[in-house]
């Protein structure tokens, strides 16, 4: 055990922890007045749903055994994973401290696909669907990925979570949306954010925490945590000031929900491979993911006419399989996990084809499984609300709660 990386984990789980509530507001801002309360409930609520979950069921079926798709039932309730020795991973910090470290990415993960279904679905069906979510898709992807299922024994790599967190979720939410349908008002009102100083709020500690999501995947306090944290922050600065340009070109102006948006999917981008590409790479990858994630959040989107209606899918879906790609363009000899395995640019083709397939196996296996859970659902509930509720407001008609007392039925 090292002491150092011990306490180094320990604030990196909380600060992984803090992103949730940072989204709640990222999300919340982004809403209208009437649906703010719902939007951010239905971020916080695998605050609660997802830690359970997690040391009832999860990370035994993240972290145990050696199946292809999936792990076993012998870690239960965290048993046998000691609190003060590491006698399943090979770390040095704890086995219930990875596995707590662990239980964060599962809680944001979850509450990433909710911007997909603002404004429009039930409380309990989406609260159902995530821990079926979880059950069926996270804890899977988790194994394949990091705990030596498939996807890893193809020699993909994925750094902090391109895969098992934004691709899956982003794909999800997709899926959900066009299952939904769109809104009322979809295509006739234009939708403003009704609160900007919130969503800005919510994007810089986003950033912060970004900082324990990706360093805190070193899993020590070493040279790695810190060649994660660099291309972290280079990656979503670049991609703010990227944004910010696309903008400046397109419309004319700069705005804060843009700069706010473009450091998110600078985030999402390098997450894959923070650990692995240089520091001049993630300034390269966070300053070209920006405008392709605005031209799909800004033209494919309403051309397809399909209301992802906070972009889950364009920031987070787009931005993860971006991300994947570059990794294995990117990844350099030295950071590689497999000798032979390094970035394309390196002179090998073969973790690039790796990434390619690890990333096309995320999306249909993501999209299939959400398909099959919210149409089971929709057999037994109402997945979206009526007609009447979704113009009063969610706030109202599900949670008879209002952010603002003095809101007399106008909405922006």
């Amino acid at each position: 055990m090292n002491a150092g990386s011990i306490a180094f984990i320990l604030i990196c789980a909380a600060m992984v922890f803090v992103m949730t509530p940072a989204l709640a507001f990222f999300y919340g801002g982004l809403e209208r007045r009437k649906n703010v309360l719902n939007t951010m409930l239905m971020v916080v609520i695998p605050l609660g749903l997802a830690s359970i979950l997690w040391v009832v069921i999860g990370y035994s079926l993240s972290f145990s055994g050696d199946g292809t798709f999936i792990g076993n039932l012998n870690h239960l309730f965290f048993n046998g994973v000691s609190m003060s020795k590491n006698a399943l991973h090979g770390l040095e910090i704890p086995d219930g401290l990875f596995g707590g470290f662990q239980m964060m990415f599962s809680i944001i993960t979850v509450a990433l696909l909710t911007g997909a279904v603002v404004g429009r679905m039930r409380f309990t069906p989406i609260v159902i669907f995530m821990a079926l979510w979880l059950i069926l898709v996270y804890y899977p992807m988790a194994h394949m990925v990091w705990g030596g299922g498939l996807l890893a024994q193809i020699h993909s790599i994925d750094f902090a979570g391109g895969n098992v967190v934004h691709i899956s979720s982003g794909v999800s939410a997709l899926v959900l949306a066009l299952v939904l349908g769109r809104r009322r008002d979809y295509a006739r009102l234009e939708y403003r954010p009704h609160n900007i100083p919130f969503v800005l709020l919510g994007a810089g500690l986003l950033w912060f925490g970004w900082f324990g999501f990706n360093a805190g995947s070193a899993l020590a306090a070493d040279g790695l945590a810190v060649h994660a944290l660099m291309t972290t922050n280079t990656a979503a600065a670049a991609a703010m000031l990227s944004w910010l340009l696309v903008e400046k070109l397109t419309i004319g102006k700069p705005t804060v929900v843009g700069a706010s948006t473009g450091l998110v999917v600078g985030l999402v981008a390098i997450t894959p491979g923070a650990g692995f590409v240089s520091l001049w790479s993630a300034l390269f990858i966070g300053a070209l993911v920006s405008p392709i994630s605005y031209y799909f959040i800004s033209i494919v989107k309403h051309k397809l006419a399909y209301d992802d209606a906070l972009d889950a899918f364009g920031a987070h879906g787009i931005g993860g399989i971006f991300g994947g790609i570059m990794t294995g363009i990117f990844t350099t000899p030295a950071l590689a996990l497999e000798k032979g395995y390094a970035g394309l640019i390196y002179g090998s083709g073969k973790l690039f084809l790796a990434q390619i397939e690890s990333i096309l196996f995320t999306i249909v296996f993501s999209a299939t499984v959400t398909f099959a859970l919210i149409k089971i659902i929709s057999l037994f509930t109402e997945i979206r609300v009526s007609d009447r509720a979704e113009a009063v407001g969610l706030d109202d008609s599900e949670h008879d709660e209002t952010a603002y007392p003095t809101f007399m039925g106008l909405d922006s």
